[in-house]
């Protein structure tokens, strides 16, 4: 089973790491000081349990990822065009896709890209997990779970074999009987930090310390919750009571990735964040005032 990995950064690198030194044949397309690191001296995984180095076979060439298995693509949203066509082209030879984007139509982005819509599955990762330097991932929660599932619900082999790849190589993965669910519900947890990280320019710890910092907080999880369920994905209330209750137990200093792409003045998701609860609401008549706004400022703040 050969898996490139197609974005080495913070979730590229580390599960390719982690599945490299199970000996699993991995390719990791990388570039740049990153690149250059992990062929001199290969790549540093750093968990709250442990350290290690591993040889992870990388490279530039795109070409060497059409006979690969399995794509895992952990780009950032704003990305995807840049690496469509080396998904396409492997897909094409038979290989499945695996995206763990953020976003609720990553699928649908794919497809756009001339990926065929049977060569993916749906995927989504829970952990935070940053390159803190060149040849070096570092996972900062003491959790790291991958979910994977077949958006028609039919358990098949390609999806039931990665999983046990995943777990062999010291992975938390599972394979889920409703992955469109599982996708809503944790677009539902990041949208809500997304937003209020965005707009305050800081990290959880000030929106939670506020009465409007927090009703903003939940204000944006019941868009969610409303354009989820008119988009035909009820979340139950008992999940969705448990999302909110995690956020409110977000640590203060916790900053979404979002955050850093926003501070840094460069592009970011948040057309395929709050920009989707806007689109998606409208389409179906569902007031999002909160993220309306939220993308719309976002956008602003990133023209040139």
């Amino acid at each position: 089973m050969n898996i490139g990995f197609v974005g080495a950064g913070g979730i590229g690198s580390y599960y390719a790491g982690l599945l490299s030194r199970a000996g699993h044949g991995v390719l990791l397309l990388a570039r740049g000081d990153h690149l250059a690191a992990i062929v001199a001296k290969g790549l540093e995984v750093r968990t709250p349990e442990e350290s290690f180095v591993v040889n992870v076979p990388a490279t530039a060439d795109e070409t060497q990822l059409a006979s690969c298995d399995y794509i895992v693509v952990a780009v950032k949203g704003y990305s995807l065009g840049d690496v469509g066509e080396t998904i396409a082209r492997a897909a094409k030879n038979g290989a499945t896709v695996v995206p763990l984007l953020n976003g609720i139509d990553v699928a649908d982005r794919l497809v756009a890209l001339g990926v065929p819509r049977e060569s993916i599955i749906g995927g989504l990762a829970r952990v935070s997990l940053v390159r803190s330097a060149p040849g070096v991932v570092e996972r900062l929660t003491p959790f790291a779970k991958i979910v994977l599932g077949e958006f028609d619900g039919v358990s098949r082999h390609r999806t039931t074999q990665l999983v046990a790849a995943l777990q062999l190589a010291g992975a938390e993965a599972r394979v889920s009987d409703d992955i469109i669910a599982d996708l809503w519900k944790k677009f539902a947890f990041i949208i809500p930090i997304a937003v209020t990280c965005g707009l305050s320019r800081g990290p959880m710890g000030p929106v939670l310390a506020t009465e409007r910092g927090r009703e903003l907080l939940a204000g944006s999880l019941r868009e969610v919750l409303a354009v989820s369920s008119a988009a035909g994905v009820r979340i139950s209330d008992a999940d969705a009571d448990t999302i909110l209750h995690d956020l409110m137990a977000l640590a203060p200093g916790m900053r979404p990735s979002f955050l850093y792409d926003l501070e840094r003045g460069g592009p970011t998701e948040g057309d395929f964040l709050a920009g989707a609860v806007s689109r998606i609401g409208h389409l179906h008549g569902v007031p999002t005032p909160i993220n309306d706004v939220a993308a719309a400022a976002f956008e602003i703040a990133t023209q040139p």
